[in-house]
């Protein structure tokens, strides 16, 4: 095999392989002489058909395999002895015009990973932001549980309906004289005040007594679910069954029973670690944007462009994602166009960090066990049903760029606790509202020192990034056992129970199973080395089984 360099610019590469047609009639041969023995043929015994008829029957399919197999032998020999580390799968292209019996031009072109330089981690330096799980903050989670637990009452005879009572209703509701679909219900409860019903509605049920009928008028949401409604008015025709007035919230033993536990001290007991873990989880997060934020800026270096365009195709993707979702759609895509170069300086500073952490990581033996691979492998097919499961590990076994994927955010983490160990951390105390602000800081989005919680949202129109944390899939604490088997899930302050709608939303349908399964939140893009497996191959005739019945 003859191999020329034709392109060595910056990050890319590029090579011409000559493949002669005797190499390619060699293995031709020596796969003949491997399968003749088992190939049966009418007339013929077993094993005994002549290595002539076998070429003749079979020689264009055998010929195509040892094309391809000489595509991929010269790929992985043109990297050992170039000493490629390809950022991507290079791609493999076939000279025009080639014929079975030709020599084969290929060209292969490809992008290498840049040469890190070894990160400065010594002078690293962080401050810890902690908020201390205190009473009161239990106490308040404690009085929430109870809220949502507590008992109606049957009101006095004609008290009328006021904000924080429940109204059980039968409706009817119509668009112009039309009943609409889904718009008709009984026995609805609504807690007044909870804000949860399309805007107006609530209001105009204040007042009501036992026994009323009353019309009312509301407009549906430009971005309600229901496209057909959406922007109309409408009308609701009441039948009021029953107003209820609250008991008193009392946090007691009982609540705790309520709820599946066995005291009031077992309950506040798991519920101050919990927001213990929650708090943590806010505290580790500011921290790792922190980290990265100072390799950020200490380090420089080209990174591959592909690396980079894929990279940025995932964020756009996930904001087009997200956009879809708000109230103008199309005035938030069009945000989003003005800020594309600022989104691709985001995802070549994404590469750049995890590069930088994949080095690190290598430099000084950190890894991640078979073990943990395992786990995260049986806690990724836990999303997919019995059937789609086993696709999922079947793909995760045959796709090592799909198994990197699932392992690149611990391997993250455990560069970035890694790291936290070798920094000089100074601690200081502070309010949740502080240290979930800090978290939101926009400050440096210009200069593209985001982390990826940010990157992914618009600078101007963020979503909350500090979002309630929920104890590890793989907690082993009784702790947290006891929570999951009492179903206890405390909400973070400002989350209220969802009431029932007028106009019932279509089930939510399962999502379809995912082909693999992505880094959902890291802050650096995964850096995997591309195992110097082949491109695509040439397209090959499926070849005849040996095992032909005579």
């Amino acid at each position: 095999m003859q191999t020329v360099e034709t392109l060595n610019e910056g990050l890319k590469r590029a090579y011409t392989l000559t493949i002669t047609a005797k190499d390619i009639d060699s293995r031709v041969d020596a796969e003949l002489k491997r399968v003749a023995p088992t190939v049966k043929m009418p007339g013929f015994r077993p094993g005994k058909v002549p290595a002539n008829l076998v070429r003749k029957m079979h020689g264009e399919a055998l010929m195509q395999d040892a094309l391809n197999s000489s595509i991929q032998q010269g790929i992985q020999e043109l990297i050992a002895e170039q000493k490629l580390r390809p950022a991507l799968q290079p791609s493999v292209e076939l000279a025009d015009g080639f014929k079975l019996g030709d020599d084969a031009q290929i060209t292969v072109t490809l992008e290498v990973l840049p040469d890190v330089p070894t990160p400065a981690i010594d002078a690293l330096k962080l401050e810890r932001l902690t908020v201390p799980a205190d009473d009161a903050t239990v106490q308040a989670q404690l009085q929430k549980f109870a809220d949502q637990q507590k008992k109606w009452d049957d009101a006095a005879e004609g008290h009328e309906a006021k904000m924080g009572d429940l109204v059980v209703m039968d409706f009817v509701g119509k668009v112009g004289d039309v009943a609409f679909e889904g718009g008709t219900g009984s026995d609805m409860s609504v807690e007044l005040g909870t804000g949860r019903l399309i805007p107006g509605f609530e209001e105009q049920v204040v007042g009501v007594k036992t026994g009323d009928e009353r019309q009312i008028t509301v407009t549906f949401p430009e971005d309600y679910q229901a496209k057909e409604l959406a922007g109309k008015p409408a009308t609701f025709d009441l039948t009021i069954t029953a107003v209820k007035t609250a008991g008193e919230s009392v946090i007691d033993d009982t609540l705790a029973t309520s709820l599946g536990l066995e005291s009031l001290e077992q309950l506040t007991g798991l519920l101050k670690g919990q927001i213990e873990q929650e708090l943590n989880g806010l505290t580790r997060t500011q921290m790792k944007r922190k980290l990265l934020d100072q390799l950020a800026e200490g380090h420089d270096f080209e990174v591959p462009p592909s690396m980079v365009e894929a990279e940025f195709d995932q964020i756009w993707q996930q904001l087009q994602h997200e956009a879809t979702h708000e109230e103008d759609p199309a005035a938030a895509l069009a945000e989003m166009e003005t800020e594309r170069d600022d989104y691709r300086k985001i995802a070549e500073r994404r590469v750049r960090l995890g590069l930088l952490l994949s080095e690190i990581g290598q430099a000084n033996g950190v890894e991640v066990s078979q073990q943990e691979m395992n786990r995260l492998i049986a806690q990724a097919a836990q999303n997919y049903n019995n059937e789609d499961r086993q696709r999922f590990l079947q793909y995760i076994q045959q796709e090592p760029m799909a198994a990197a994927q699932l392992r690149a955010p611990l391997y993250e983490d455990k560069v970035v606790d890694f790291l936290f160990e070798k920094a000089e951390i100074s601690d200081r105390e502070v309010t949740r509202e502080e240290l979930e602000a800090a978290i939101e800081s926009e400050e440096g989005f210009s200069s593209g020192t985001h982390t990826h919680d940010h990157d992914n949202h618009k600078p101007k129109a963020k979503k909350a990034a500090a979002k309630k944390a929920k104890p590890a899939a793989d907690a082993t604490t009784d702790d947290a056992k006891e929570m999951e088997a009492a179903d206890i899930e405390p909400a973070a302050p400002g989350d209220d129970l969802v009431e029932a709608e007028p106009v019932k939303k279509a089930a939510t349908k399962k999502a379809p199973a995912k082909k693999a399964a992505a880094a959902a939140d890291t802050e650096a893009a995964p850096a995997e080395e591309a195992a110097p497996a082949p491109a695509k191959k040439p397209a090959a005739k499926k070849k005849p089984a040996t095992d032909t019945a005579e």
